[in-house]
């Protein structure tokens, strides 16, 4: 008998996989997660999945508990006979702790790498990781997506390309600016900044010319808000005539939202792998799901998934 695929989500990505499952062509698999009175977690998957291609959409954004509910889904999964278990990870968490960068921390991007193998995935499929190198952190394969094949295509419709330029608002995110400021034929800019700790920045600089004009910031994650916000302004200081930002995952903490509405952003671009807590004027949001879908759909046809990025 053919191996068949079956998609489930987790309780985090529901509104994402309803997406994926019917781009791709099939019912949302059925599934139940329990929790017991002191707040345990039981998922249950209410129909066989022995010898099929499992698919658990999950983005592993806060509560903690999220990634919890993934690893025993893919348990549950392996314990059912699935031939084969594909964990798809739209928004990879605690990827920013990925080195040990002072005295006895925890690489936690590491630790879930190592868990998520232990449950019994045989695949990871995820969408702009922080440090592209996390990759390897795990043993088993990786599909790494770009989202730049969301926004490349929104780009392109936008009026007076001509006069855009892009920035990366730190060091980190250069190379996907540069990517980007390559594929259109533009220049870039990078704004530099020092920290005092994590969430807080103690000043910030930019490198490069961007009077008259339209500049576009990249970024992977945005979580405080401060650091686009901050080089918003320092960019309009700098004479631009307008800042937009592309940012992947809207982790949006606290009052991320707040702090955009009243910055000098006209408009941030980000992908749905992560729910917006309240929709805002200044804040468009672009789906991966049919990204997604089709790369499933080329995994399991064990064809590329590669050719599916814009170049």
């Amino acid at each position: 008998m053919e191996s068949v695929v079956r998609i489930f989500s987790g309780t985090s990505s529901e509104y994402l996989a309803k997406e994926i499952a019917q781009s791709y062509g099939v019912g949302l698999g059925t599934l139940k997660v329990q929790r017991f009175a002191d707040g345990e977690i039981s998922p249950v998957i209410l129909e066989s999945v022995r010898g099929d291609y499992v698919f658990f959409i999950q983005s592993t954004f806060a509560p903690a508990e999220n990634i919890l509910e993934l690893l025993l889904l893919i348990d549950s999964a392996r314990r059912a006979s699935a031939a084969y278990i594909t964990a798809v990870i739209p928004y990879f968490g605690y990827a920013r702790q990925d080195r040990k960068d002072k005295p006895r921390v925890a690489i936690a991007a590491k630790l879930m790498a190592n868990l998520l193998v232990a449950a019994g995935a045989n695949r990871i499929m995820t969408m702009d990781l922080h440090a592209p190198q996390i990759q390897g952190f795990f043993d088993i394969p990786v599909d790494h997506l770009e989202s730049n094949t969301i926004f490349i295509p929104y780009l392109s419709s936008l009026p007076n390309l001509d006069n855009i330029i892009f920035a990366s608002p730190d060091v980190g995110s250069t190379n996907r600016a540069r990517h980007l400021a390559q594929y259109f034929g533009r220049e870039m800019v990078i704004c530099d900044k020092h920290r005092k700790r994590a969430n807080e920045i103690a000043s910030m600089t930019v490198i490069g010319e961007v009077a008259g004009k339209d500049v576009i910031l990249v970024d992977d994650i945005i979580d405080t808000a401060s650091t686009l916000c901050n080089a918003a302004k320092l960019l309009i200081d700098k004479g631009a005539n307008s800042v937009r930002a592309l940012c992947t995952h809207p982790v949006l903490s606290g009052t991320a939202i707040e702090k955009i509405e009243a910055s000098h952003l006209s408009e941030i671009v980000v992908c749905n792998t992560i729910p917006l807590k309240r929709n805002s004027e200044k804040i468009r949001v672009l789906s991966v799901g049919e990204l997604f879908a089709q790369s499933i759909r080329n995994m399991y046809e064990h064809k590329s998934i590669s050719s599916l990025f814009i170049n």
